[in-house]
């Protein structure tokens, strides 16, 4: 009888301390979905594509200057009056540009907090290294890289689109921004543009992989295509881009 009793409290269940139920389902979902991996990684997808969509029709756009002034001015001031008369001019740009930086916000927000999610995870460093993605050139192009396309959009802005330190002035065309702007006696801005765009195409290569693993795709006979499908989209982007600075260092567009 006493045997028995010994052995069915030491199997007891033991109750916890009140409050430590609450605890533990609040620490599990902190902040709800948003505050979880998967809710962070959403984040990151949707406004990664957001972006790539706006570098594929930026790029479309750049490119019109191979047409000549009026083409690439014309599509300028599209963008300009997208929505008139129902609308107020500039209105749908305004809107465009406030959802763009929102996406940059959110999207540099989901990566620090999914890299320092992954560091608590792990606070001890291996013992031994490992050949890995996130240990090789796509942690320095996100966390440096970062930087240099952050720097890079703020000059892009007050020289192309505001003419703030464009020798062109406030006052010019979007062509002639564009010709003054990368004009070979600023051959540093060319340079700045060129290291600029080739980190942004290691960043969107390091993007799109990562998101095919995420979904799941990159596995099986799927990983070689889907990797070349990142480099591509990549290259394509940053070729894209650099034409048309390259063209107005050689003459090809005045």
């Amino acid at each position: 009888m006493t045997a028995t009793i010994e052995r069915g409290s030491a199997t007891a269940r033991v109750n916890p301390p009140a409050g430590a139920a609450a605890k533990t389902t609040k620490s599990g979902r902190p902040g709800g979905l948003l505050g979880s991996s998967n809710g962070k990684k959403a984040v990151m997808a949707v406004t990664g594509a957001i972006l790539v969509l706006f570098l594929i029709v930026h790029m479309a756009g750049n490119l019109k200057s191979f047409f000549g002034a009026e083409s690439f001015n014309a599509y300028a001031e599209f963008l300009r009056t997208t929505g008139e008369p129902i609308l107020p001019r500039r209105v749908v740009l305004t809107v465009l540009e406030v959802v763009l930086v929102a996406a940059v916000g959110l999207h540099m927000w989901s990566a620090v907090s999914l890299a320092r999610r992954a560091r608590k995870a792990r606070p001890v460093k291996y013992a031994a290294k490992r050949k890995s993605q996130a240990g090789g050139y796509a942690v320095h192009t996100m966390r440096y890289g970062g930087v240099i396309i952050a720097l890079f959009v703020i000059w892009h802005l007050l020289d192309m689109t505001f003419g703030a330190v464009n020798p062109a002035g406030r006052d010019s065309t979007p062509y002639e921004r564009l010709v003054q702007g990368f004009d070979p006696s600023r051959w540093w801005v060319t340079v700045f543009y060129v290291v600029a765009v080739i980190m942004v195409g290691l960043h969107l290569r390091h993007g799109l992989w990562s998101a095919f693993q995420t979904l799941g795709l990159a596995g099986g006979r799927s990983y070689r295509p889907l990797k070349g499908i990142a480099a591509a989209i990549s290259v394509v982007l940053v070729l894209g881009f650099l034409t048309v600075p390259v063209a107005v260092m050689v003459g090809a567009i005045k």
